[in-house]
């Protein structure tokens, strides 16, 4: 999953990301509204967590900014402010979670999986794609009910494969989700060599390669 975060106090902004990218999330972290907007319009993120108190744009200048200009991706507001009005507003105003500070990274996480899961229309919290089952919590892959060891690079693959199953998705929005701003640019035949290794761990027709295009999701069963 690749979350962008906007918090502008640096501890606090500081932890999130690092705890975030522990539990395998790819992360941006901008402490302005206006370089969250910029990212966003840049970058094919799965969720943002924001705090209101932001200096320029105030958070809830920039959800209601990015509902209007048609931002569909889920928004979970992580702030100080309590008040029930103040809660409901975020939430009229297109958050999709409201929580209160502070709160642990566990949680957090817990939350962003739970809004990607219903923005995708998934019911299920281990997805299932024949006889491949992954598990976004523990980051637990299984093949024919046996455990499949992935790096951190090859789970993010599979994950964004898995979230949209019937899509093909090009070579640029994959790379964009295993590799944050922080991280060096790949090398060109990087992502070729994930999609190799996703093959040769699962099954040869896990990862289906559309020519001139990119990647989509393959056969869930061990066809010959």
């Amino acid at each position: 999953m690749r979350t962008l975060i906007v918090e502008d106090d640096p501890l606090l902004g500081d932890a999130l990301a690092t705890g975030l990218r522990q539990l395998g999330h790819v992360v941006d972290w901008f402490r302005q509204g206006q370089q969250a907007t910029a990212s966003l319009a840049a970058t094919a993120y799965d969720a943002v967590v924001l705090d209101l108190g932001l200096p320029g744009d105030d958070g809830m200048v920039c959800l209601t900014r990015w509902r209007a200009q048609g931002v569909s991706l889920p928004v979970l507001i992580l702030t100080a402010r309590d008040g029930v009005d103040q809660r409901i507003a975020g939430l009229d105003a297109g958050a999709d979670d409201y929580l209160v500070k502070p709160i642990t990274i566990d949680e957090l996480a817990a939350r962003l999986r739970a809004l990607v899961r219903r923005s995708a229309g998934r019911s299920q919290v281990v997805w299932q794609h024949g006889e491949l089952e992954y598990d976004p919590a523990s980051k637990r892959v299984r093949w024919q009910h046996q455990p499949v060891d992935l790096t951190r690079h090859e789970l993010a693959l599979l994950e964004a494969l898995l979230a949209q199953p019937q899509r093909v998705l090009s070579k640029d929005t994959l790379q964009e989700k295993l590799y944050d701003w922080r991280e060096e640019g790949p090398e060109s035949n990087t992502l070729e060599v994930h999609v190799h290794r996703l093959r040769k761990k699962i099954h040869p027709a896990i990862v289906r390669t559309v020519r001139g295009v990119g990647y989509a999701l393959g056969a869930g069963e061990a066809v010959s």
